[in-house]
């Protein structure tokens, strides 16, 4: 399998961590991982055989040739795929309300195609990508359209700013400290939190240690759960352990042994 990662226009670089993707080999099955949840949004475009992904009764469900993956709550199981072959967008915390005015509360979770996003749009887009003739001629496609989608003006700043904050202190940062720090009221802080992201501080804290702990564990095989959870602000192993099973449905070390042998989207520095 062959895989990518760029950081993307300067435009676009406070908004889009990164490029990226996988391209199977002629006649190859990929096993495809666990998706869990996070503080992101990953844009999916697919040339080759689109994801089919788990719902909520178990059933795998085709994804669209162009759609959208933003976990809050969920975890599912992607199925194993031949023809893989996509290009992924993946927004920095809080910036995909940047590019939709679709509000967020109903981006969580699930499959959400580019025609629900963008209408006319995002269907003219999957319609140029399907002629696209190599992968350069795709990258420019993707992020023209973004660049053209982007809203300069924040609707939130403070908000903004805040995600950044929580995701930087790996949720290790106290919401009233982080009121204090954008000088608003408790109170104030979650409402405007609920109105643009659909998420409270709170919630946004503990997706962030979560997510950091996850990934670190992933990327880094010899860590050791107890380690990088105290050192991310879990008060001990067993605070963690409760904290992925609920979020998870599972224990960490029985996920490890399968993400370590197996695929995952965790990304390397570029």
């Amino acid at each position: 399998m062959r895989t990518f990662q760029l950081s993307p226009l300067p435009v676009l670089r406070p908004f889009i961590d990164r490029l990226w993707g996988w391209e199977g080999e002629a006649g190859e099955v990929v096993t495809l991982p666990t998706v869990l949840p996070g503080t992101g949004a990953e844009l999916y475009f697919h040339y080759g055989e689109p994801f089919a992904w788990e719902d909520a009764a178990g059933a795998f469900r085709r994804a669209d040739a162009g759609h959208l993956f933003c976990q809050r709550r969920r975890t599912f199981q992607l199925a194993p795929a031949s023809g893989l072959g996509f290009v992924a967008v993946r927004f920095r915390i809080g910036m995909i309300h940047r590019f939709t005015a679709v509000p967020a509360r109903e981006l969580h979770d699930g499959s959400h195609s580019v025609a629900d996003l963008w209408g006319a749009e995002g269907r003219a887009l999957l319609g140029c990508l399907s002629y696209a003739k190599n992968h350069d001629e795709r990258l420019a496609l993707i992020q023209h359209f973004l660049v053209d989608r982007l809203c300069g003006d924040a609707r939130d700043a403070a908000v903004e700013a805040g995600m950044a904050l929580l995701y930087r202190q790996a949720g290790e940062l106290p919401v009233d400290t982080l009121a204090d720090r954008l000088r608003l009221g408790r109170r104030r802080l979650e409402r405007r939190f609920l109105a643009l992201t659909g998420q409270t501080p709170g919630e946004v804290k503990g997706l962030c240690r979560f997510q950091h702990v996850v990934r670190d564990l992933v990327l880094e095989t010899a860590a050791r759960p107890a380690g990088v959870a105290a050192a991310r602000g879990y008060y001990d192993q067993a605070h963690f352990n409760r904290d992925f099973r609920a979020r998870v449905g599972c224990a960490p070390g029985e996920y490890l042994r399968r993400v370590r042998t197996g695929t995952h989207f965790y990304n390397t520095q570029i």
